[in-house]
């Protein structure tokens, strides 16, 4: 019988879910450090985090949002989204937002500003003087901390895996280091869900990780 391969980021691999904690901070410290205090119910009323895709955006968001009653901008609803029971509002991917959508952000905005305790948290591709967004929405993504993202390294990915994989007592060779980042979803949570995937397969297989086996568990049967 034949079987398709493993899909591996859509089908069989979960990654983590989204915490500051397993978020590998790289050269984002200080835009970690502010996520850190909103979601202690402290910190800035507007913060803004903007980089290119990979960087970690919406893990950010994600995280912090699971740390609070929360609300995202949901572009399939269209209804007003402030609700003075909650405290966190998260508007992930802002540049892509149509004309409906910057109306509900700019509505949103001044609602969280005239709140004692709502934060906002948004993200977007670039920093907000260089949005196709209305222009007092633009203004208004900027009153508080806007950070960059920068995408973590080949040589800071790596490192992540083999500090996870010797919390799990594995020691990643840098042969299967370079087939796991050549070969598989480049995003780390993905990489490091393969990676405790691998490690039960191994383990069930009674046999080290290697390349050879990083295939067979490729292509065993879903």
């Amino acid at each position: 019988m034949n079987h398709r391969p493993r899909q591996l980021a859509l089908d069989l691999v979960q990654p983590l879910r989204p915490s500051l904690d397993n978020f590998v901070v790289g050269g984002n410290a200080e835009a970690v450090a502010a996520l850190r205090a909103m979601a202690a119910g402290g910190g800035e009323k507007f913060v803004l985090l903007w980089g290119a895709e990979g960087s970690g955006r919406s893990h950010l968001l994600r995280a912090v949002a699971a740390s609070a009653a929360s609300c995202w901008i949901d572009p399939e609803t269209r209804e007003p989204a402030f609700d003075p029971a909650l405290r966190i509002y998260v508007a992930d991917d802002v540049d892509r937002y149509d004309a409906g959508l910057q109306q509900r952000l700019f509505v949103l905005q001044n609602d969280v500003r005239a709140a004692r305790d709502a934060v906002l948290l948004a993200s977007a591709s670039a920093p907000p003087g260089r949005l196709a967004l209305r222009e007092d929405v633009r203004t208004r993504l900027a009153w508080g901390l806007v950070y960059q993202l920068h995408a973590l390294t080949d040589a800071e990915k790596e490192q992540a895996l083999r500090t996870h994989g010797a919390s799990r007592g594995i020691e990643l060779s840098s042969e299967v280091l370079g087939y796991l980042m050549t070969h598989m979803p480049r995003d780390l949570s993905t990489q490091i869900a393969i990676l405790d995937a691998l490690d039960a397969y191994a383990l069930a297989a009674k046999r080290a990780i290697t390349v050879p086996l990083i295939r067979e568990w490729a292509q065993a049967p879903a």
